[in-house]
């Protein structure tokens, strides 16, 4: 949810050339190469200073195709006595005078028009800087492939899966062929004769982008395009969670959660926010500790009530995982921190500002360093919290909810939020979006009503909205009773910090801004 989002209170919610020798320029970055023959992915090399003794090179790989470069390899020869010593922006392996720099793990992707580059220092300077024979994944650096090659293959498709495997196909390619090599970025998971190809030896639900190239005793062909599979075996999702009011301990006269739930009966919180306290490290609104500060102390004392707790990561405000961790896994890794020193029932991801929800390479990473998260954490449930529409998610959440269906993500519950719409009949609109929420998750999941109902829950909020929407204490037991009636298995709202009445007090951190009692709202969460 936020913590008034608008009003900034805190952190809130929401080359080809001959095969014998490719000679790169040293002085002018300029690969050497027929034009009318260039592929697209090139591999261009610049001398960037000569001190005699030494020399300093870059190389800068540029995506002039339409699919994505996943995993990249740049190899050439150097003259006999030269080395070259230290490196950075890739890995390097040497063989002889040969040399191969592979992509680190946050520079393994090139979108189309994207560069990456990698830089070295060698030895000794002058006719010791000459660098040839250069090949961009096994193809000349300066675009193309060599005479006689087979012509690349059709993209390929998943044609089945189990636990541990993957199994693909894909259209023959033209020319002489002696055969297929499969590749999970810039390594070989298959060798192949014909056009179908098994990988095996995968883990349980991961996931897992394959290309392939034909070869024969000329080289290989350029890259199909690619493919993404998962292998099955995931956790179930699913199963009704507690009404878990968000509650947060950074601002708005946080109540005891131990005195709340004695007045309410609820048993379960939604604590709030986990954030990067700089890179990718977690912390209780980027600034807190995860142990031995109030946020901790408030869970052991919903645990020692015979509560449990939700913890809700990202929100409107603030700097965010997603964007600050590399990979999936270091993504996943942050979270594991908090699963460690917390213990939660459940994870939500509060998907909502630009950075994470409408920037597609983060909704990625956080998708799949969720599915690491289930994966290690089974008995977890894994919640995504997203905004809006009135009559369903946007086209950023019909994005998620249908990315996550092709990474076979397992996610328990989709919660939307539904305020912040400027006008309307709050409970309608609820109703409105939720049933737009069920017919994506029914068109991506291939679920019945039933299914996606299952799968979904509703995060409110209390009172007086951002835009002075005005949600009722009689909307919200209305809201809860159709959530109820329907199947939903999660219901929240923003937040228990404001449950207590200031009519005619507008917007603020500690109240509803309507006449109520304490806990009204909680009370209603907590009958879910």
């Amino acid at each position: 949810m936020g913590q008034i989002m608008k009003l900034r209170l805190g952190t809130g919610r929401r080359a080809w050339a001959t095969l014998a020798t490719l000679a790169l320029a040293l002085t002018g970055g300029i690969a050497v190469a027929t034009p009318a023959l260039a592929a697209p992915n090139t591999a261009v090399f610049t001398k960037v200073q000569d001190w005699g003794t030494g020399w300093e090179g870059k190389f800068v790989i540029t995506n002039g195709g339409t699919t994505a470069i996943n995993g990249w390899s740049v190899a050439f020869d150097l003259p006999a006595g030269s080395n070259i010593g230290s490196f950075w922006d890739a890995a390097m392996t040497r063989s002889g005078q040969r040399f191969t720099f592979t992509n680190v793990g946050w520079n393994g992707t090139i979108n189309p028009g994207a560069t990456a580059s990698f830089g070295f220092n060698g030895s000794p300077g002058g006719a010791g800087a000459v660098v040839s024979n250069c090949t961009l994944n096994g193809a000349s650096c300066a675009g193309g492939t060599p005479p006689g090659t087979p012509g690349t293959p059709g993209t390929p498709s998943v044609t089945g899966t189990t636990n541990t495997s993957i199994s693909l196909s894909w259209g023959a390619s033209t020319g002489t062929v002696t055969g297929y090599r499969v590749y999970e970025g810039s390594t070989v998971r298959a060798t192949v004769t014909g056009t179908s190809a098994t990988v095996g030896s995968l883990g349980t639900c991961t996931t897992h982008t394959y290309t392939v190239r034909a070869y024969n005793n000329n080289g290989e062909s350029a890259s199909s395009g690619s493919v993404t599979g998962s292998t099955t075996g995931c956790p179930p999702t699913g199963g009704k969670m507690p009404g878990a009011p968000y509650l947060y301990m950074g601002w708005g006269d946080p109540p005891a959660p131990a005195t709340v739930m004695a007045a309410t009966g609820v048993k379960s919180f939604t604590m709030a926010f986990i954030l990067s306290s700089g890179g990718c490290n977690p912390a209780w609104d980027g600034n807190r500790p995860l142990t031995g500060g109030a946020d901790a102390a408030a869970i052991t004392a919903i645990k020692n009530a015979g509560g449990s707790v939700q913890i809700s990561f990202g929100g409107w405000q603030g700097n965010k995982l997603g964007p600050n961790c590399s990979t999936p896994a270091a993504f996943a890794g942050a979270v594991q921190q908090v699963i460690n020193a917390v213990g939660p029932a459940v994870v939500d991801f509060d998907i909502e500002n630009f950075d994470e929800f409408e920037n597609y390479t983060v909704q990625d990473r956080i998708l799949n360093g969720l599915k690491i998260v289930k994966q290690n954490n089974p008995n977890v449930k894994v919640v995504v919290t997203f905004g809006t529409t009135t009559t369903g998610p946007n086209s950023h959440g019909i994005r998620l909810i249908n990315q996550s269906k092709a990474l076979n993500v397992p996610i328990d519950n989709y919660t939307i939020m539904p305020f912040d719409f400027g006008s309307g009949n709050i409970q309608q609109d609820t109703i409105n979006a939720s049933e737009g929420l069920k017919n994506a998750l029914k068109a991506a999941w291939g679920w019945t009503d039933a299914q996606a109902y299952a799968h979904m829950g509703i995060s409110g909020m209390n009172g007086l909205s951002d835009q002075q929407e005005l949600t009722t204490t009689a909307a919200w037991t209305a809201i809860r009773d159709w959530a109820k009636s329907k199947g939903l298995t999660r219901f929240a709202y923003w937040s228990v910090n404001r449950d207590r009445p200031c009519p005619g007090g507008g917007v603020v951190s500690n109240c509803s801004g309507i006449s109520q009692n304490n806990w009204d709202f909680t009370r209603i969460t907590a009958g879910f």
